[in-house]
């Protein structure tokens, strides 16, 4: 549905237009208040002449202009009558604040939405909520926001979003955050967040999208947004909730939203470069970031300038711990360095340019210019805490010098940002004008720091290199079925997983005569996809050799088998070459039921377990994804060559969870989950070995 009317609107009627403290009064304020046109702004009200003094009309019908947006005030029980009035007045969009709908988990409250939605389809009125707060356009001027705000100019370039009314205020009072829309979307039943971020992602005003959210209703938008803003390079940052059990039940009970898996949701942000804040500190903090910057850095390579030792510690020390790259300084710039500073200051990065330079402005925008003219630098930050209440003259020098630089390099002047060492009352002023010569003030070192490494990742992130398809499921049954080991592998077979040739025998016979074939030791198995642990019921053998052995171990699989499991259904016994010992990884599959199967790789065996060092992305993947996925996790090094160890065939993993992808991708409406481990991996060009495969999928059995 066309979002114009909604949040783009010429004329707008305020239903319920009151004086009284609430939702149709607060409205009336906010719109006098900040509304810098208000000739086609009309109050509505049956019951007044007038409110704060401009005219009132009775119902929408009497207003003499068509009107586009309608902010309705009033309760529940009046929304359709007056949807069916403004439709008569070419409305096409409509804010509801009023509450009682589905948010209450009641059938009543279900049906009264179902209601309204159907019948605003119908009318040609896009929703916003219901249970909302409404929005701000400030590029506009259009103020359709029922919480009162501190009066100030917050016109900029942040697009927010956010399903909470109060955090959408928290954000609006932030007195450095700017915007281009304040979104309060409520159940987000009728505009869904998904059709707001698709509008924010296009809209040429806003820069950055900023987003809390307590669910996903519409993956398949949700992931073609994202890939927009990718595509586009428009930094997208999400506050979700529902990341503990807690948290997805209060999000749940809420607004009605289901929180799928975090992991999934978090991975599915990694591969289209989105930006996951972690509480609404951050997710102001990072939005101011990326909204004052000019460009974005040109390399994740940061150079730190402060006045003193203890504050270049602490950058040294805090950037390390985030993973932040400091560069060494090349040698012309070290020359420059020691010619600039004091003798007794040593020129490294970070830099300690020692109290010095607090009081001359020339000498700090020379200094700022050498160590930004670094090749080696993207981005120069800048530690200094700017206190309010004291009069300190150094707040004064370094802005100077560092606006002298901005002035001087224009647009290929390199991002700078300001750290405080701690959270003082910040001086407004010097805030304000650091802001507006595009370099932002960051929150103490280790959210600064937490942040720039988001940032990094941000400015690393290559959308070229990713495979663009997400493979979302369309489930069609609750039941699931496994299938036997044989039968797994021969399913990933087909997609080029690496499979080693083996057999089923069913009698003692036929045993001996395939031990006879074996090239070495074998493994025997119980071939069954209604046990699921082999070992645990006796079912498997292992480094046998020769006809006898072969014999022996079935008559004892079959043996224990029937004692534990006596009704199990089976396929008869298999037979497997011993693998040979490699390096032991797990490649799995787990089908998110929003975002689709998602590739599980780490150690495997017991250490998957233990040290629980695993990497989840959306299938499908490409080679270089694959890569990534690997080089995140902390095995890396041992598949690497660790201190001079093995190096073993990466390559080959790659390959192997390219085509776990492509086959998870292929069954994405069908299979639940995969499982592949160990999977061994061999030294370089040497391959790698699957030891055991599960499969298991929704529905009823039947062949992949």
């Amino acid at each position: 549905m066309d979002l114009t009317k909604l949040l783009k609107p010429k004329s707008v009627a305020v239903v319920g237009a009151s004086e009284k403290n609430g939702f149709g009064g607060d409205v009336c304020r906010n719109i006098i208040t900040y509304t810098k046109d208000m000739s086609r702004i009309y109050f509505v009200n049956p019951r007044r002449d007038t409110v704060f003094e401009r005219k009132c009309y009775p119902s929408v019908t009497d207003i003499p202009d068509v009107i586009d947006l309608m902010i309705i005030c009033t309760s529940q029980k009046t929304i359709l009558p007056l949807l069916e009035e403004g439709a008569g007045k070419g409305c096409g969009g409509a804010v509801v604040f009023a509450s009682g709908y589905g948010e209450t988990g009641t059938e009543e409250g279900i049906r009264q939405e179902k209601e309204l939605l159907e019948r605003a389809e119908e009318l040609g009125i896009a929703i916003m909520g219901p249970n909302c707060a409404g929005y701000v356009n400030y590029t506009d001027h259009v103020y359709a926001f029922a919480f009162i705000s501190a009066e100030r100019d917050r016109k900029g370039n942040i697009g927010v979003i956010s399903q909470s009314g109060q955090l959408c205020l928290s954000m609006m009072e932030c007195p450095s955050m700017k915007f281009s829309y304040n979104i309060s979307a409520g159940n987000a039943k009728g505009i869904q967040m998904e059709d707001y971020m698709e509008f924010l992602v296009e809209d040429e005003y806003t820069k950055v999208v900023s987003l809390y959210i307590e669910g996903v209703k519409n993956p398949s938008k949700f992931v073609e947004v994202l890939n927009k803003a990718a595509a586009k390079k428009k930094p997208v940052i999400v506050l979700k909730a529902g990341r503990s059990n807690k948290g997805q039940a209060i999000a749940a009970s809420h607004t009605g939203s289901l929180s799928g898996s975090d992991a999934s949701f978090d991975a599915l942000l990694k591969k289209f470069g989105a930006i996951r804040a972690d509480d609404l500190e951050e997710l102001t903090a990072l939005s101011l970031l990326l909204s004052t910057i000019p460009r974005l850095p040109d390399k994740a390579e940061f150079a730190s300038m402060n006045l003193s030792g203890g504050e270049t510690a602490i950058c040294a020390d805090v950037g390390y711990l985030n993973g932040i790259s400091y560069p060494d300084f090349t040698s012309e710039t070290l020359a420059a360095l020691k010619e600039q500073l004091p003798g007794y200051a040593t020129p490294n990065n970070p830099l300690d340019m020692t109290a010095t330079l607090s009081y001359d402005a020339d000498l700090y925008a020379k200094v700022l210019e050498t160590v930004m003219d670094d090749p080696n630098v993207g981005m120069v930050l800048i530690g200094y805490t700017l206190l309010y209440e004291i009069a300190d003259p150094a707040i004064y020098y370094m802005y100077e010098g560092i606006k002298k630089v901005a002035m001087k390099k224009g647009d290929r002047c390199k991002p700078i940002a300001i750290i405080p060492f701690a959270e003082n009352t910040r001086n407004p002023e010097y805030q304000e004008k650091l802001f507006r010569i595009g370099v932002p003030v960051l929150p103490p070192p280790v959210y600064a720091f937490k942040m720039l490494k988001k940032l990094a990742d941000y400015i690393n992130f290559d959308y070229s290199s990713v495979s663009h398809e997400i493979a979302l499921p369309q489930r069609k049954s609750d039941q699931t079925y496994a299938l036997s080991e044989h039968e797994s592998k021969m399913c990933l077979k087909e997609f080029g997983v690496a499979a080693a040739e083996e057999l089923i025998v069913t009698s003692r016979g036929e045993a001996e005569i395939a031990a006879e074939k074996m090239p070495g030791a074998f493994a025997m198995k119980i071939e069954s996809a209604e046990i699921l642990h082999k070992s645990d019921v006796g079912g498997v053998l292992l480094n046998l050799k020769g006809a006898k052995e072969a014999g022996d171990a079935f008559d004892l699989i079959m043996e224990n088998v029937k004692k534990h499991c006596p009704e199990a259904g089976i396929n008869g016994i298999l037979m497997v070459p011993m693998l040979k010992p490699g390096l032991e990884m797990i490649i799995g599959v787990n089908n998110d039921p929003q975002f689709g199967p998602m590739i599980m790789a780490g150690m495997g065996g017991i250490f998957v377990e233990l040290f629980k060092d695993v990497v989840v992305y959306p299938a499908p993947v490409n080679k270089a994804e694959a890569m990534r996925m690997l080089q995140s996790l902390k095995a890396f090094k041992l598949l690497n060559g660790y201190r001079g160890g093995e190096k073993y065939d990466i390559d080959a993993l790659c390959d192997t969870i390219v085509s776990v992808g492509n086959f998870a991708a292929a069954n994405k409406d069908s299979l639940k989950e995969l499982d592949i481990n160990p999977l061994f991996v061999y030294p370089e060009d040497e391959g790698v070995g699957v030891a055991d495969s599960l499969i298991v999928k929704y529905g009823e059995k039947r062949r992949c």
